[in-house]
């Protein structure tokens, strides 16, 4: 058993040494492309999934808070209303800044 992984494993490995130079010669033929773009684009899309989730999150709990001090005082539904709308009006704000930067990193090129 030990013979036989040994030579799958030594096989596999020569397999990568003889693949290894076309890699490379990829590698060299994208050299234009900057990773500091590619990282970029990555970072904007976490950024902009992170705002997401959390702002929704954050609206979620804003609303449910809001509708519990309704029920619980029918009289103050107007003043409650107005900060609910206030409230999510500042959070829905800042997931489209988030949005805003996300877009301006994935079409703005570096430097």
């Amino acid at each position: 058993m030990s013979k036989r992984c040994f030579v799958i494993v030594a096989v596999f490995v020569i397999a990568l040494g003889l693949v290894s130079p076309l890699h490379a010669q990829e590698a060299a033929a994208r050299a234009n492309t900057s990773t500091v773009a590619q990282w970029s684009i990555i970072t904007a899309g976490f950024a902009l999934a992170f705002a997401a989730a959390f702002g929704a999150l954050g609206q979620a709990k804003g609303l449910s808070a809001a509708v519990e001090g309704i029920a619980r005082n029918p009289s103050a539904a107007g003043e409650i209303r107005g900060n609910l709308i206030l409230g999510l009006v500042l959070i829905e704000s800042l997931v489209i800044y988030v949005l805003l930067i996300s877009l301006i990193l994935f079409f703005v090129k570096p430097f």
